[in-house]
């Protein structure tokens, strides 16, 4: 019997000793400055991609989200990350446009890369078709800043976006002078003949307000809703080739990253992968009851696009992108890889594409579901 108890002493000792030897876990916290204002859903999403990392982490990595403007403005994100004044910023690859003209063809290549990628083919693209591998080259040997760069939620397409009075083609467009984002996007504007102008979302209801600007894009429905747009204008367009497919991305300080232990960088990765599914379910019903709020609420009348805008648009994007193409070789390397991704995947894809689309319309024709939007 003593020699029993003996023995489960010892090994009572043996354990107390092993746990105080073992090294303790250690906690982080990271703060998020975003480029969205607070009553984003994006912001909101964010959020939950940070709860979701608090529980799968037990609480050993918890996400500060700061609104727009919080510690630095939207456009110096970027540079706050790689300096450490901030652990993560999220943002869109094309706001660091003016350092790099290739960004923006990762978060938006606009009008699909002009050979007509939507949104789910462009994440395709990412994670299939070697986009992924180019994103990262982006920051560490073109930009070459300290970031470890995680895609993380799909919002395209944005729509055309407000005016301040209705436009029956293009010419009425270029009357206009209007929001767009930064970099190449803009330039695609101007090469249209349309004057374009960038500004941070914060921006654009008071530019709207004093007439600096006659028309404007945001993101889409619900987040135009809560910028308030539509107190301001009460023309929407929702179909747009500027951002057709649009994906945020959150930036990691990497002296931070390198700090975690790998179990915590996959659980942030693939908590940004659960977050880029969240995404696709928000837009889809979040944008449709905003759509219905803006027309019976706020008497917003909701228009399609002149037809004559997408090939014009089209046209100007290749012009734009090939232009820089021969300018950088970094550009035409991303870009190709693109439009030889989408000579596989586009001409099946709009087959599919227009297999949902017959149906929703046969539907909204047939009076089964609400009229055409």
């Amino acid at each position: 019997m003593g020699i029993q108890w003996m023995a489960k002493g010892a090994a009572a000792l043996a354990l107390v000793i092993a746990a105080a030897a073992a090294p303790a876990q250690q906690n982080f916290k990271m703060r998020v400055q975003t480029a969205v204002p607070s009553a984003s859903i994006y912001f909101e999403l964010l959020k939950r991609f940070g709860d979701r990392v608090d529980k799968m982490s037990n609480g050993r990595l918890k996400m500060e989200m700061m609104p727009d403007g919080a510690i630095v403005p939207a456009f110096e994100i970027l540079d706050a990350v790689d300096k450490g004044i901030v652990e993560g910023g999220y943002a869109w690859t094309h706001y660091w446009s003016g350092k790099n003209p290739t960004a923006g063809l990762f978060s938006n290549p606009m009008a699909g890369a002009g050979v007509g990628m939507d949104q789910l083919s462009h994440i395709a693209w990412i994670f299939e078709g070697g986009g992924y591998d180019l994103y990262r080259k982006l920051y560490t040997d073109i930009l070459k800043v300290n970031v470890e760069p995680l895609f993380i939620q799909p919002m395209g397409p944005d729509p055309l976006g407000w005016f301040k009075t209705p436009i029956a083609s293009t010419a009425d467009f270029k009357k206009m002078k209007y929001r767009s984002p930064p970099g190449i996007t803009g330039e695609i504007f101007k090469e249209m003949g349309v004057a374009a102008v960038a500004l941070p979302g914060g921006d654009i209801v008071p530019a709207a307000q004093r007439g600096t600007i006659d028309a404007a894009e945001w993101i889409g429905p619900a987040d135009d809703l809560n910028l308030g747009l539509q107190t301001v204008w009460k023309h929407y367009y929702l179909q747009g080739l500027h951002q057709s497919t649009d994906i945020g991305e959150v930036l990691i300080n990497k002296t931070f990253w390198d700090k975690l232990p790998a179990d915590l960088q996959a659980i942030v990765r693939t908590a940004a992968m659960a977050s880029m599914t969240e995404t696709y379910t928000f837009n889809v019903y979040r944008n449709a009851q905003a759509v219905i709020k803006l027309r019976n609420e706020f008497k917003v009348t909701i228009h399609d696009t002149p037809k004559d805008f997408f090939p014009e648009f089209v046209k100007a994007t290749n012009v734009v992108l090939d232009r820089y193409a021969g300018k950088d070789k970094f550009f035409k390397e991303v870009l190709d890889s693109q439009r030889n991704f989408a000579q596989i995947v586009v001409p099946y894809w709009t087959k599919i594409l227009d297999l949902y689309s017959n149906l929703g319309n046969a539907a909204i024709e047939s009076g089964a579901v609400g009229k055409k939007q």
